[in-house]
Parts: structure tokens; sequence; C-alpha cells
């Protein structure tokens, strides 16, 4: 129950301020600014844009074949299809290989927006610390895995199908704007004796009908957007449970929780099911636009050319490439129309990458109206706390002393009632919780080792693990088998070079003997504990204190707990209170514009 509560000292209310797309544009415009593969980006956007062109020089020649092929075919002539038929070889050979080479530059493209895009995220979120703060700082801290993993790369291939698709309609009409108006100026309406030419009837008639469908559709595939956001989130949300249920499946057993974890996943399956219902509703109701102008398109031009034709002022050939070319020219403008849906996935996407790194950008001055905690260098080398009281949401944590001095080669027991914010207390000399006030006085030139109720097992061989952000050279094997034995863990000595999740391989409790084994190795001369020997027993205990008299020895050790281990080995003691009736930290301020609801909380079982 103190761990809860000490746990829930340090969840903070977060004010949401909606950020615009035009923040988030530039949010991920600077990200590839500064990527290391942005001039491989820039060359490979050069390179499609060049095939692009190419492709549009050739379909503006194939249209063109257009009108003497039929022509050739209206007068029978088997000497001219014949002749058109090669030429038509020789166009669609040349479009075949650059229609091959821009799906290769496609591909490349989209490989590489989302190494830029995942290494970026991770840069950010690796900083020192942003990422504690992110987790602290609410919904936008939750599930940062699927945003830099999923979302990252559904946003990198949707931003490269969808650009490289707008810039091709683009070209394309720029391409056939010209060809369809020179075309037109041929057109003249007869009608009762009068004669009447519309300039550039057919590029007016595919704007109008283009524009129509277009808006038709936005205004129907909008709500998209936020669906697909939503749908994301609920995604996520059913993702983490899944992950938590196989995380602690032998806790779930042991107290036959299988069926409140069933309906735990159950519930958010529904949820994403009822997003994802919505979803395909707003779809279908944009299918009725987008398919009924489908059809439409497939007489449209020939309805739009037909009095034309009829009062004989064209050839059958003529009215073929008048169709061709308006084609090409409604194809280019119903970009929007086909992609209506896309779009809606891409804004939603691009919200949740882009407000996560305005997230981790700005975590780094949330409360930026709160006071903080000042911290100094001493150089007498000890470590001293001033008026410390280090602030939360249900008020402050501090010392019962307002000046506390500890010097080097002391050891001291720092305790406190349940819910007084021991762990609290651990995180603010670490420097990971700044706001308060007061002052802490570091050693000056030395490295403290901060060690939390479970330690950091990163994944590798157990060497790697043990000789984990040494700074020394690393161990030897007997020096390893020696600590390995003395914590009682000497059957882990044939298993040094095997790749390994220790954190799952392993008990709490030998995760943490483990942690002492490292300790030993690395033999810093200032170590500060939360409550990582708490679950000791009395035998595991003694052992550890023996290991550390021994290889820790004239070492500053601050362990920060429950209550007195062993009086000969911590003489000092000092005590944590809580301060109610202090100010509570305010709510800190991150922009998003769509950011994921809290996470339920549910009553855990005691």
């Amino acid at each position: 129950m103190a761990d809860q509560l000490d746990n829930q000292a340090t969840v903070q209310p977060v004010a949401v301020e909606a950020s615009s797309l035009r923040d988030q544009v530039a949010t991920i415009r600077r990200a590839l600014v500064v990527s290391p593969v942005r001039k491989w980006l820039l060359w490979t956007s050069v390179g499609i844009m060049a095939v692009i062109i190419a492709t549009s020089i050739g379909q503006v020649l194939l249209n063109r074949w257009n009108q003497p092929f039929y022509d050739a075919l209206a007068r029978r002539d088997m000497a001219a299809f014949l002749h058109q038929l090669l030429v038509f070889a020789m166009i669609a050979g040349g479009l075949l290989v650059l229609n091959i080479g821009q799906t290769w530059l496609n591909q490349m493209i989209r490989l590489k927006l989302r190494e830029a895009l995942t290494l970026d995220l991770i840069d950010q979120w690796m900083r020192p610390v942003r990422a504690f703060r992110l987790a602290n700082a609410g919904a936008i801290g939750v599930n940062p895995d699927q945003r830099m993993q999923q979302d990252a790369a559904h946003l990198s291939d949707l931003s490269t199908d969808l650009g490289v698709g707008l810039l091709q309609s683009l070209i394309l009409l720029v391409s056939f704007v010209g060809v369809l108006w020179e075309l037109s100026s041929g057109f003249v309406f007869h009608i009762n004796g009068w004669s009447l030419a519309v300039p550039g009837y057919m590029v007016w008639a595919a704007f109008l009908y283009a524009g129509t469908a277009s808006w038709l559709s936005w205004l129907v595939g909008r709500p998209l957007i936020k669906l697909n956001s939503d749908r994301y989130t609920r995604e996520a949300e059913l993702r983490s449970s899944m992950v938590r249920v196989n995380e602690n499946v032998d806790a779930i057993a042991l107290y036959h929780g299988e069926a409140d974890a069933k309906q735990r996943l159950e519930l958010d399956l529904g949820t994403v099911l009822g997003a994802m219902r919505r979803i395909y509703t707003a779809q279908i109701n944009l299918s009725w636009v987008t398919d009924t102008y489908g059809w439409i398109t497939v007489v449209a031009p020939i309805l739009v050319a037909s009095p034309v034709y009829f009062s004989g002022d064209i050839s059958f050939g003529g009215l073929m490439m008048a169709v061709g070319a308006f084609n090409q020219v409604h194809s280019s403008l119903r970009w929007f129309i086909n992609n209506i849906g896309s779009i809606a996935d891409w804004r939603a996407t691009l919200m949740r990458v882009a407000d996560f790194r305005i997230a981790l950008d700005e975590t780094d001055v949330l409360h930026d109206t709160e006071r903080r905690i000042t911290f100094d260098q001493n150089a007498n080398g000890s470590l001293t706390f001033e008026q410390l009281q280090v602030a939360s949401p249900e008020g402050c944590t501090k010392l019962s002393e307002q000046h506390v001095e500890i010097r080097a080669g002391d050891r001291v027991m720092i305790t406190g009632e349940p819910g007084a914010g021991k762990t609290l207390f651990f995180r603010a000399i670490a420097g990971l919780w700044p706001w308060g006030s007061g002052k802490i006085g570091l050693p000056a030139g030395e490295t403290l080792i901060f060690v939390p109720r479970v330690p950091y097992l990163p994944a590798g061989t157990l060497r790697e693990v043990l000789n984990h952000a040494n700074g020394h050279a690393p161990a030897s094997d007997a020096e390893i088998a020696t600590v390995l034995a003395e914590v009682g863990l000497e059957r882990l000595s044939s298993s040094l070079d095997r790749v390994g999740r220790w954190d799952h391989e392993l008990g709490d409790d030998e995760q943490r003997l483990l942690g002492v084994a490292r300790l030993a190795l690395r033999q810093p001369k200032w170590v500060i504990i939360d409550e990582a020997m708490d679950a000791f027993d009395g035998p595991s205990l003694r052992r550890v204190l023996a290991m550390l008299e021994k290889h820790l020895k004239g070492a500053t050790i601050i362990n920060i707990g429950r209550g007195q281990h062993n009086i000969q080995f911590f003489p000092r003691g000092l005590t944590i209170v809580k301060d109610s009736g202090a100010p509570a930290l305010k709510p800190a301020h991150v922009r998003a514009g769509a950011i994921d609801p809290p996470p339920v909380a549910v009553r855990r079982k005691k």
C-alpha cells in the first residue's frame, strides 16, 4: 500500500493546449532538417520529381497518339494502324521503365523517411530525464512505443504515398491543362443557327466537375480525422493491456485473476471494435460520393464533348484525344477525392506523432511557472539539504530537519510513514523531480549512484549487465564469480556470455541481488538506495550488508526505506514527513491536438 501511495505522489495533472496543423508540420520539418539522412531524402525527392516529369511527358505523347491511332481505325488503314502500334510499344516501354524506377524511389523514400522520423523520436525521448518526465506528464506520455514504432511508420508510408501522388497529379495537371485548352479551341456549339465558342470549355468543365466532387468528399469524409485518431488511441490501450497481462501472468494465475484480466481485455477490444465500426460507417458514407462520381466519370468526358462531335466539328480520333486529355486533367483533380480517407488518416497520424514530439520538447519546461529546487556543488565533498521541500499535487515532502549535512563515509537511514513520499524524495535528489523549493548541495567532483527498488538490467549478456555504466575497466571472470557467490547467485557464473532477458528470467530479489553485485564491482563512493533493501529477509539482508561493508568500505551509503535495518551499519537516521498544507504542484501545460484520454484508474486487489 505504501508503494502505491508513493507512486501516486509522482503523478501530476496536465493541462492540454491544442496544437495547430502549422505547429505539427513545422515540428516534423525540424526533425527532418537535422536528420542524418536528410541529404539522401533530398536527392531521392529530386530523383522522383525528375521521373514524374519524364512520365508526364510520356503521358502527353501517349495522349497525342490517340488521334492518329483511332483515325487509322476509322479509315481502316492497316499500314497506319501497324505503325501506330509500334509507336505505342516504344512509348509504353519507356513509361514501364519510368514506372518501375518511380516505384523503387517511392519505397526508398518511405524507408528513409521512417528512419529519419523514428531516429529523431528515439533521440528526443532518450534525452536525459525526458522519458521519465514524459511518463509523468499525463495522457500524452501513455504508450510512447506505439507513437515511435507504429505511428511513425504509418506516417512515413502515408506521407510518401500522398506526397508522391500529389506531385504526380500536379505535374500531370500542368502538362494536360494546356493540351486540353488547345483541344477545346475547336469546340463550337451550334444552337438554333447560332455558333458559340467557349475558350477552354473542356478545362472549365473538368475543374467544375472535380471541384464539386472534392467539396462533397471533404464534407462527408472530414469526420474520419477524429475517428482515425480515436481508433489509434483505442488500439494503443488494447496493446498496452495485453502487454501488461503478459508481463504479469504469474501474479494473475496466483490471484486467479484470469476472469478480471479477460474482462479488461474484452472491454478494451470492445472500444477498438466500436471505433472501427464508426470508421467503417463514415467510409461507407464517403463511398456513396466517391463511387457515384467514379461511375459518372466513365461517360462524363464523352457527354461533355459529344455536342461538338455530333455537329461534325471534330473527328472520332479528335474526340478520343479530347476524352483522354479530359481524363488526365480530371484524374489529377480527383487526387483529393480518391485520397480523402488517406488524408484523414494522415492528419490523425500526424497529430499523434507531432504532438508526441512537441511534448518531448516541452516536457523540459513543464511547470515553468513553478518554483524549482536549486542544485549546487559543495567544495568540501558533502551532501547537504537546505530547507528542502519537494512539491507534488498532494502537497510537499521534506525532511524533519531544515538543515542536513551528510559527509563522505557516512551511512544514513532515511525513513518515513507510508505515503510520505520517499520515492519522490529519492527522485528529487537524482534530479528527476526538480519542482519544489530549497537547495540540494551535491559533493563536487563526485558521481552519485542511485539504486531504485528494482535495478535496470539491460538486454544482453550477463557480463554486459554487470559491467553496465561501469566507467571502469570490465571486471574479470574471477571478480564476477566472486561477487556472484557472495550474493548467492553463483549459479549464474557459467552464464556470463549468454544473452537473455534477465529482468524476466530472474525474480525481483535476484534482480536486486544482481544490482548489489554490480555495485560491488563498480565500487562507487556515493550510493543512494530507494527501498531496494526493504524486500530482503534476514539472511539475505545480512549477506548484502556484509558485501557492502567489504566492497564499499569508506563509501557514503544512504538508504531510503521503511525502517532501521541495522543500526550498526546505519548509525544515523533521518525522517521524511509530508506537509499537506504546503502549496501543491499546479498543472503543467502541454500543447497537443489529439491527446489520448488518460488511462482508467482500476482499483487493485489488496
